[in-house]
């Protein structure tokens, strides 16, 4: 198995589950390494780290999305051996890890869950791009700022800020190219959106516009915040969230699928940092 590609915070010989996690834009994989205190033991983390960044800095970014799913799918298929596997990226690495799934199950090697977090459906076009790769460097950090993604302390490091903000225009124009072609087939995964209540960047309301991308079993959760409400204080919060929604999955392809159904409940769940309230629209 080739985890070069991986930040891997802990090697396990015969795990019960990979999680693979694409970051956000101008993101490294060490972002979400927090995560690896509140998996279970027998789970295998794999933090991506994108060409340009981390462990792979020295090789330049993608600017098309087209070219870095198809990396992105031979990094993943790499570490697929026949374990379970979950995916999950944030903003940017949302769409990455979507289509990426997508890539996967036409080789037969699909995950079960796939999460989503922090952008708008494929089929929505945002009518106002906050962000840009066009704006200049000022107005672009301003945006980055306001929206909690630019790394602290930053500033004092001129060198390492023009080359966070170069790796932040590359994967927007990445995005700028992405043109999913709406006959393609769904995912057959189950697929979880993870919204804030105060995103500017993907408004939770409009979260269930997910739904048709799937046809697994649908859940969309909200917590309060922004942007990158999950960062810093709130993700042992987060990541126990994440964990019980792949769990739940688990747990239906455990039971018997005999019955198709549909079904939709609403249930408000309260940790200790925040809450968050969970829409589930399951199909099977």
């Amino acid at each position: 198995m080739n985890t070069a590609a991986f930040v891997r915070p802990r090697s396990l010989p015969s795990p019960d589950l990979r999680l693979v996690v694409v970051p956000h834009a101008g993101g490294s994989g060490a972002v979400y390494h927090p995560m690896t205190r509140r998996l279970p033991p027998a789970w295998d983390l794999l933090l991506l780290d994108l060409p340009g960044r981390g462990k792979r800095h020295d090789r330049p970014p993608f600017t098309d999305m087209t070219a870095l799913v198809a990396q992105v799918t031979e990094d993943v298929a790499a570490v697929a051996d026949g374990t379970p596997l979950a995916l999950f990226g944030h903003s940017f690495g949302a769409v990455v890890a979507a289509e990426t799934a997508r890539s996967l199950q036409r080789r037969g090697t699909a995950p079960l869950w796939v999460g989503v977090s922090g952008r708008q459906a494929p089929a929505v076009r945002p009518g106002v791009r906050l962000l840009d790769p066009a704006l200049s460097e000022v107005e672009l950090a301003r945006r980055l700022t306001r929206l909690g993604g630019m790394p602290d302390r930053l500033d004092e490091l001129p060198e390492f800020r023009a080359r966070f903000l170069q790796l932040v225009r590359a994967d927007l124009r990445a995005l700028d190219s992405y043109r999913p072609d709406p006959g393609r087939p769904p995912l057959t995964a189950d697929l979880t959106v993870f919204a804030a209540t105060d995103d500017a960047l993907a408004p939770a309301a409009g979260a269930a516009a997910w739904a048709p991308e799937t046809t697994g079993a649908f859940r969309r959760l909200t917590f309060p915040g922004g942007h990158f409400h999950f960062l810093d204080d709130a993700f042992p919060a987060f990541t126990a969230a994440l964990v019980a929604e792949i769990e739940e999955t688990r747990g239906h392809l455990a039971a018997s699928r005999a019955t198709p159904a549909t079904t939709t409940t609403i249930t408000t769940i309260t940790t200790t940092a925040a809450s968050a309230t969970t829409v589930r629209e399951e199909s099977a």
